[in-house]
């Protein structure tokens, strides 16, 4: 089911050019009609469900319907983004309420090594991905000569 905007909540981000839904899309959806200020998706087909825009909206103005088999009717899931962490809100058909807190990273922001660990790979030629192969365990990888 794709993402939606409640239009009632939604402040376009407070006017700035680009909201936080447009930034974190990552298929382009979200735009922001510029008349109204608010955020729409502009091809709900090709949305991902992936819930992004969902988790960073400041306004809590993002939803997605939940499919029958995760959310049967009457239930929620609801994640409620800090500076921290999130917490995902789950309520049940029966009522009843559960939360769960994760953590947003678990480094510091700009800390997180893009490499992993391994070595810098510049042999563009090379079959090796830029892990490999170290990654894979071995001391060269195995080629047809």
């Amino acid at each position: 089911m794709p993402s939606y905007v409640i239009t009632e909540k939604c402040d376009g981000c407070k006017g700035q050019d680009k909201t936080a839904c447009m930034y974190i899309c990552p298929n382009d959806l979200m735009v922001l009609d510029k008349e109204r200020m608010k955020a729409y998706n502009r091809d709900p087909s090709m949305c991902w469900e992936c819930q992004c825009c969902v988790k960073i909206c400041p306004q809590q103005a993002m939803d997605v319907r939940g499919y029958a088999d995760f959310i049967p009717m009457g239930a929620s899931v609801v994640p409620l983004r800090g500076s921290q962490d999130i917490m995902w809100t789950v309520k049940f058909r029966d009522g009843s309420l559960k939360r769960f807190k994760f953590p947003i990273r678990t480094t510091e922001e700009g800390t997180a090594d893009p490499l992993g660990g391994f070595a810098a790979h510049d042999d563009l030629n090379s079959p090796a991905l830029a892990t490999e192969p170290a990654s894979l365990g071995l001391k060269e990888v195995p080629t047809i000569k």
